[in-house]
């Protein structure tokens, strides 16, 4: 059952079914949530060969973090958008272009965090 679903809705869990099916819906639906995932495994991956400090590790994380949750709000609003206004519209258009704005910035706050952590780290080894 989906979360949208008019059936009597008895929630066994806390509802982590529903969160997930989102998470996957957006990893097959949208091309950059998985180059941010792709990106994520691999800074993962960075983090555990060059055995970041802890501090270092929840700096990564929650720019990560930041970053897929951006991506997802980016993706409900396009939806929505799409769904509540289907013509082409300018303010739809500078919603959408706002939101999108909002996953780029988080990008770029998340690099700057990966090139504080990780070239001190690669010099290291050079």
């Amino acid at each position: 059952m989906a979360s949208d679903s008019n059936e009597k809705k008895t929630k066994t869990g806390i509802g982590f079914r529903y969160a997930w099916n989102g998470i996957r819906w957006t990893f097959v639906h949208e091309r950059n949530f998985r180059i941010h995932t792709i990106a994520t495994f691999l800074v993962l991956l960075a983090g555990v060969l060059f055995r970041i400090e802890a501090a270092e590790w929840a700096a990564v994380l929650l720019s990560i973090g930041f970053v897929i949750v951006t991506e997802m709000i980016n993706t409900v609003v396009e939806l929505m958008m799409d769904h509540l206004s289907p013509e082409q519209s300018k303010a739809v258009g500078l919603i959408k272009d706002i939101s999108a704005g909002a996953v780029f910035v988080a990008a770029i706050t998340a690099i700057c965090v990966g090139l504080i952590v990780f070239i001190p780290e690669l010099l290291s080894v050079l």
